[in-house]
């Protein structure tokens, strides 16, 4: 019960289709324990997270919410609050914490937010770790799962979280990464083109290091990070995706672009083999991923990196039933590699952090996913 519903209203890797009204049914019937159709006080306090969503949804004051109710509360409370008669955020210059920005890609106003490090030092340019949240999530439910913000706090670095699009404006959304998913695929939502954009604007109010811009996500945000690779190398110096592999049948860079993917063997969502997986109700996933093996070498390829892979057992520092190995493809132009860290028995999560929900399989503490990835974000900035 618990799980669909925080996988709803926080994560939402459960939504499969762009259906939202059939999953807010199901979500308030799994809520109803008694099936008298209404939600009591106790009911709604089974759930944390529904229970702030849902403050003043009880219109007529009878101390029980109806699905109607119920519908319009989460509806309204998705809409973004009123902003200024500008459809784009003015230039103000960004100072350390947490900063939400707009810009506008078409027809579409788009956000994005911002952490800014407690390091932060305008004087100086300052590398961008772009994060994109997973299908049917947000950045909200990214920043919890992924931890990214301690690490930027650490290394000083800015992080950004884009939000994806959907019906509703801050659950459940999706980006478009070429072959993948759901509701910004099927509207052909321009999600490169935002990527672009928002560059623009960061590099309005903050002092952006141009030549180390990367890349990371998980699920479809790792999906939309291989996309941005292919269709952003003029901006996106390397990438480091979780959990999502490439959805195209071969990349377009215009320059070689490094890649570390983070994959785990036991991933039942996004298959290491490839394939439809399952959806979060034990149905058919999302859609039909492509494998690790195509996603590795088709970036080997891209990059004339040489065909046979150094590897290296990682250690085993924690006892999680879950090993680790390094497969690196060096000698790729421009000093590129392509980097797979293999996670024996790891499901679709973050290494190093704990899943926000079991189902999604194990996570390993034998590395960190973080650490890892600025390591080689690091050893790689584009070359001016």
């Amino acid at each position: 019960m618990k799980k669909l519903l925080f996988l709803i209203l926080t994560f939402g890797i459960a939504s499969q289709s762009e259906a939202q009204s059939p999953k807010l049914t199901e979500g308030f019937k799994r809520a109803d324990s008694n099936g008298d159709g209404k939600l009591s006080a106790d009911e709604v306090n089974q759930f944390p997270q529904l229970n702030t969503k849902l403050l003043g949804a009880d219109k007529d004051g009878d101390s029980l919410i109806t699905f109607e109710e119920f519908r319009t509360q989460l509806v309204a409370g998705a809409r973004p609050p009123s902003t200024p008669s500008s459809p784009s955020s003015p230039a103000t210059k960004l100072t350390a914490g947490e900063h939400t920005r707009t810009v506008v890609v078409g027809d579409l106003q788009r956000r994005y937010r911002v952490h800014v490090p407690k390091k932060y030092d305008a004087a100086n340019p300052t590398p961008v770790v772009i994060v994109f949240h997973g299908g049917g999530g947000n950045p909200e439910s990214m920043v919890r799962l992924s931890g990214m913000n301690a690490k930027s706090d650490e290394a000083g670095f800015i992080v950004v979280y884009p939000y994806g699009t959907g019906k509703l404006e801050d659950y459940l959304l999706t980006f478009n990464g070429g072959g993948c998913c759901g509701y910004a695929m099927q509207n052909k939502i321009d999600d490169v083109g935002f990527t672009r954009a928002l560059l623009d604007d960061l590099a309005k109010v903050a002092n952006v290091d141009t030549n180390r811009v990367f890349a990371t996500g998980l699920s479809n945000g790792g999906i939309m990070s291989h996309y941005v690779a292919s269709e952003l190398s003029d901006r996106i110096a390397a990438i480091a995706p979780v959990g999502g592999p490439l959805m195209m049948d071969a990349p377009n860079a215009k320059r070689s672009v490094p890649v570390m993917h983070f994959h785990g063997t036991g991933d039942e969502f996004a298959p290491f083999k490839g394939g439809f997986g399952k959806g979060a109700a034990s149905g058919k996933g999302v859609t039909d991923f492509k494998s690790v093996e195509h996603t590795i070498q088709s970036w080997v390829k891209a990059n004339g990196c040489k065909p046979e892979p150094e590897v290296v057992a990682l250690p085993d520092k924690a006892d999680d039933g879950m090993k680790c190995t390094r497969k690196t493809w060096s000698g790729g132009k421009d000093g590129s590699e392509v980097v797979l860290i293999e996670i024996e028995n790891g499901g679709h999560t973050w290494p190093g952090m704990e899943p926000p929900m079991a189902m999604l399989g194990k996570s390993t503490k034998d590395i960190s996913a973080n650490d890892l990835m600025w390591g080689f974000f690091q050893k790689h900035p584009m070359k001016p």
